[in-house]
């Protein structure tokens, strides 16, 4: 039965051509498990970067995104759960990579936050394409929902980091050029 194939939903990703592919009830799960990996490592990844920042707000904000992250986890461990399969646990190895290089980077930069910030964009980067890829499959429907609602949220997350990096360059930049 976990090989058959599962209704499936739609998604506004859907092309005229369709070309997506279809999914077996395994393949879901993979795929969610997948993006559990995703979301550990990006709430570990923050956690690490509100470690790593002085300012109380960007502290907040990244502790706020880790626990965002978590429940992420949280609901698609559910999913899985529901299609009849063994939720992930931890994050990826890529992901252990990115924070241990984070952790290097932080002591060497002296708790820089525009190179944190820089970090955090990289790690949504990724999770922004994890989610993307996901969604190019035909995912059954309540799965599709959890799936758009957290890549909207993802999505917002990064938009914000991007936005607070590109001030920290820019005042980066004005401190250097006005020696202030």
């Amino acid at each position: 039965m976990a090989r058959e194939k599962i209704e499936m939903g739609t998604s506004p990703r859907d092309d005229v051509s369709g070309s997506r592919k279809t999914m077996s009830n395994d393949e879901v799960i993979s795929t969610l498990n997948g993006l559990i990996e995703t979301c550990r490592d990006g709430q570990e990844g923050f956690k690490t970067a509100a470690e790593g920042v002085e300012s109380s707000d960007m502290k907040a904000l990244f502790y706020e995104f880790s626990q965002q992250r978590s429940q992420f986890c949280g609901e698609l461990q559910s999913l899985v759960q529901s299609l009849g399969g063994d939720p992930e646990s931890s994050g990826s190895i890529a992901g252990s990579l990115h924070r241990g290089w984070m952790n290097i980077r932080t002591a060497v930069s002296g708790n820089d936050e525009a190179a944190i910030l820089n970090e955090c964009e990289r790690g949504e980067d990724s999770a922004k394409n994890a989610y993307e890829e996901a969604l190019e499959n035909v995912l059954p429907a309540h799965v599709l929902d959890s799936v758009q609602s957290q890549y909207a949220s993802i999505k917002s997350a990064h938009d914000r980091i991007k936005a607070l990096r590109d001030n920290a360059d820019r005042a980066r930049t004005s401190s250097a050029t006005t020696g202030f």
